[in-house]
């Protein structure tokens, strides 16, 4: 009995991949063969209702397929990853993009600060190895990525370097107090969970990496980028609003009305 326990303790954890793919087929393979061997359990694509075979291109690559009929948009498709992640089994999530733009062989990083330093919630960034602009992250980005972090910062109540990197990893313990039904189904998806972080009060890690620029990556254009970043800012405020009392949701309270 006593072994038996010794070699539970022991058993590594199950790590799932979730690729949040629209209209990638050309690179979606390329992305799923350079995740880390030995590391990664099973990957999840979720088609956010791609037309141009980005599941066909996944599934020959040996991904699981979750396929979405329309598109329901950034925050949309990481909900149903997440959710089969945890139905799968999954001890730790790692968020990967599908258009390749995030390099996945960095994706064993993400699993050791959950897996041997504790964090239940690792965020990528661009902005500690001081390359993003010879990346070729466009000055357009690059000045409001470092701007808007510095007010989601002090508006959340936390001290990340970038608000806006998309990779991301998680325990499934955090994934299952999350009330991802809640949250939204577009960009702003990624504050949300930072700020339900904060409302559990779990540690946050922070894993620098590299970031590919280029025509086969897909980039957000100048006036969605805008938009989506007073998106973000307006569910920051609503947040900051909520610490100071002024307006209290209790999605943002840990222990929340049934």
């Amino acid at each position: 009995m006593n072994n038996d326990s010794t070699a539970q303790e022991k058993a590594p954890p199950r790590v799932v991949v979730v690729m949040p793919a629209y209209n990638v087929a050309a690179v979606i393979a390329k992305a799923i063969a350079a995740l880390p061997e030995g590391c990664i359990d099973e990957v999840i694509v979720v088609d956010d209702g791609s037309r141009d075979g980005t599941s066909e291109a996944a599934a020959k690559s040996g991904a699981t397929i979750i396929s979405h009929p329309v598109n329901r948009g950034y925050g949309g498709a990481q909900k149903s990853g997440f959710k089969a992640a945890i139905e799968h089994g999954a001890d730790i999530v790692v968020l990967v993009h599908g258009d390749d733009q995030y390099d996945p062989s960095c994706a064993e990083r993400f699993v050791e600060k959950i897996r041997d330093e504790g964090f239940d919630v690792v965020t990528g960034t661009r902005m500690v190895l001081g390359d993003a602009l010879e990346e070729h992250m466009p000055i357009w980005k690059y000045i409001p990525i470092r701007a808007t972090t510095w007010l989601q910062n002090r508006m959340i109540g936390t001290q990340l370097s970038d608000y806006h990197d998309g990779y991301r990893a998680y325990s499934a313990s955090f994934l299952r107090s999350v009330p991802l039904d809640r949250l939204s189904d577009r960009f702003d998806f990624d504050t949300d969970m930072m700020i339900q972080a904060v409302v559990h009060k779990v540690r946050i890690g922070e894993v620098p990496h590299p970031t590919r620029y280029g025509e086969e990556h897909s980039q957000l254009p100048f006036l969605k980028a805008v938009s989506c970043q007073l998106t973000i800012l307006s569910t920051a405020l609503k947040f900051l609003m909520h610490r100071t009392g002024l307006c209290r949701q209790s999605v943002f309270e840990q222990d929340r009305p049934s």
